[in-house]
C-alpha cells in the first residue's frame, strides 16, 4: 500500500516552502465547480411552464424529494433549512459518485474535509437555534432540566460533531480499502460490482450525514416548537370548555 491510499491530504501536486496543493484541495474544488456550473446550467432557462428541460425536471425531483424528507425529520418549514441540508447532501454525494472515475480521490476519505462539514453543522446547529428562539432561549437547552447538565450538553456537542467526522471518514476510507484489497484478489470479476456497491455505500453516507446534520438542527429549535403547541392547546382549551357547557 502506497502512501495514496492512506489519505488523500498525502498526495502532494505541488509545493512552495509552506504552502502546498494536495489531492483533497484539489478535488474538493473541482467539486464545487461542478456543483456551480450545473445549477448555472440547469436554471439559465428555467421555466415556470409545463414544458421544462429535463434536467430541470430532474432538478426540481431532487429538490422535492429532500424537501419532503427534511420536513419529516424537522416537523415544519423545511425551506428554512433547506439550501444548508441540500447543499451538504449533494456535495458528499458528488464526491461519492465521482470515485467511478479513474484518478479522481474523493474529498470525502480525507478527515479533514469531513472534519470541515462537521463543523459547519457544529456551528450552523447554534446559529439556526439562535434564529428560531432567540439567544436567550438557546442557551437554557443547555441548562435543561437542571444547569447541572451544562457540561454534559457541551460534551454532547462536541461529542456528535466528532461522530460526524470520523463516522464519514470512516466509512468513505475502509470501503475504498476494501475495493482495494478485492480487486487485487479477483481484478476480472470483481470491479464493476465494487463500483456499483462504492456508489450505494456513497449515496447512503451522505444521506445519513444529511440526516444527522437535520436532527441537531432540530433539536436545536425543538423548544419553540413545543411552546407554540402548548400555546395552541391553551388557546383551544376555553373554546372546548364552551362548547361543552352549551352542550
Amino acid at each position: 500500500m502506497n502512501i495514496q491510499d492512506i489519505s488523500p491530504d498525502q498526495v502532494i501536486y505541488w509545493q512552495w516552502q509552506w504552502a502546498s496543493l494536495n489531492a483533497t484541495i484539489v478535488f474538493t474544488w473541482l467539486v464545487m465547480l461542478l456543483l456551480v456550473l450545473a445549477a448555472i446550467l440547469i436554471t439559465r432557462r428555467i421555466s415556470a411552464g409545463y414544458k421544462m428541460s429535463r434536467w430541470q425536471n430532474l432538478l426540481e425531483i431532487v429538490v422535492s424529494q429532500m424537501r419532503e424528507q427534511l420536513g419529516q425529520i424537522v416537523h415544519q418549514d423545511p425551506l428554512t433549512y433547506l439550501p444548508f441540508i441540500g447543499t451538504l447532501f449533494l456535495f458528499i454525494v458528488v464526491s461519492n459518485t465521482l470515485t467511478v472515475i479513474p484518478g479522481f480521490i474523493a474529498p470525502t476519505s480525507s478527515l479533514s474535509t469531513t472534519a470541515g462539514l462537521a463543523l459547519a453543522v457544529f456551528f450552523a446547529v447554534p446559529l439556526f437555534g439562535i434564529r428560531d428562539q432567540g439567544l436567550r432561549g438557546y442557551l437554557k437547552l443547555y441548562i435543561t432540566p437542571t444547569p447541572f447538565m451544562l457540561p454534559f450538553n457541551i460534551m454532547g456537542e462536541l461529542s456528535r460533531t466528532l461522530a460526524l467526522a470520523v463516522r464519514l471518514f470512516g466509512n468513505m476510507m475502509s470501503g475504498g480499502k476494501i475495493i482495494l484489497i478485492l480487486l487485487s484478489i479477483a481484478p476480472l470479476f470483481v470491479p464493476v460490482l465494487m463500483h456499483a456497491l462504492g456508489l450505494l455505500t456513497g449515496l447512503i453516507q451522505a444521506y445519513i450525514f444529511a440526516v444527522l446534520a437535520a436532527v441537531y438542527i432540530a433539536s436545536a429549535t425543538r423548544a419553540r416548537r413545543q411552546k407554540e403547541e402548548k400555546q395552541l392547546e391553551k388557546n383551544n382549551q376555553p373554546q372546548i370548555n364552551k362548547g361543552e357547557e352549551h352542550g
